[in-house]
């Protein structure tokens, strides 16, 4: 077991627990440029490493009611398709597959770094304008939401099947546009408990593609499920307006460098 990777998992996972950005968005370019695991390898292996972190944190916030399951199901209805069928392009109509598309993988993955990156920059002001939005929005516009949130799904979907990035910042993003009457809480809860399922049947896929290192999982995990606990009950300690910008700026920097490699 190697113990920078064990160490990576706990520091990622404790990130994670602090400022409830998805692990896709640190790990998947950790693996690539610090650890040089192939950039497919990475995105699946870090797909089922998120669905396994995120289920606990959906546990959670269900348990408290702050799950708004009809999004869940749009959105899924969407992504999971999406997921499936980007996968089967790209195994069946690319050259060599995955590992065919390796180049391809890398560069579209720095590029949702980047996209990211801006959302965790501007999720404040996102959020303030979503509360403004949501005391002049009729609750009942939401029920016309149905197929925007589904091509929402269906974007996320794809984008995840190849980057294992998107579900966390992106994802809340896209719903604070879209429901601007709904809380907070509960888009976070949504998208989380979207989140679940779409990493874990886009994972299935890249392990039925062959591209899962399941000792890496493990040793991951390893480090991770600690450092989430540790980092969760660390959250109310650490300044965000300070965290935020930092990651996002590490975001950057990896999409960029990804991007140019």
């Amino acid at each position: 077991m190697d113990i920078a990777q064990v160490f990576s998992g706990f520091a990622v996972g404790a990130l994670v627990g602090i400022t409830g950005v998805g692990g896709g968005a640190l790990m998947t370019p950790l693996l690539v440029l610090l650890f040089g695991v192939a950039p497919a390898t990475a995105v699946g292996t870090d797909l089922l490493y998120a669905a396994i972190t995120k289920s606990g944190g959906t546990w959670v916030h269900a348990r408290h009611g702050r799950v708004d399951w009809r999004v869940v199901r749009r959105l899924a209805a969407g992504s999971l398709p999406a997921a499936i069928l980007t996968l089967l392009l790209v195994a069946n109509f690319v050259p060599g597959g995955l590992g065919g598309a390796q180049e391809t993988i890398a560069s579209v993955l720095g590029i949702a770094l980047l996209l990211t990156a801006g959302a965790l920059l501007f999720r404040k002001r996102l959020l303030a304008w979503g509360g403004r939005r949501a005391e002049s929005t009729p609750v009942a516009l939401a029920s016309t939401r149905a197929w925007p949130t589904v091509l929402v799904g269906a974007l996320l979907g794809s984008l995840v099947a190849l980057t294992s990035v998107g579900a966390g910042a992106l994802g809340v993003t896209a719903l604070l546009l879209l429901y601007p009457g709904l809380a907070a809480i509960r888009i976070v809860g949504a998208d989380l408990a979207h989140a679940v399922p779409l990493t874990l049947v886009a994972g299935l896929g890249h392990w039925w593609l062959g591209s899962i290192d399941w000792t890496l999982l493990a040793t991951l995990l390893t480090g991770s499920l600690p450092g989430v606990l540790i980092g969760s009950h660390l959250a109310h300690r650490i300044p965000e307006r300070l965290l935020r910008p930092t990651l996002a700026g590490v975001l950057v920097l990896a999409g960029g460098k990804l991007i140019t490699a």
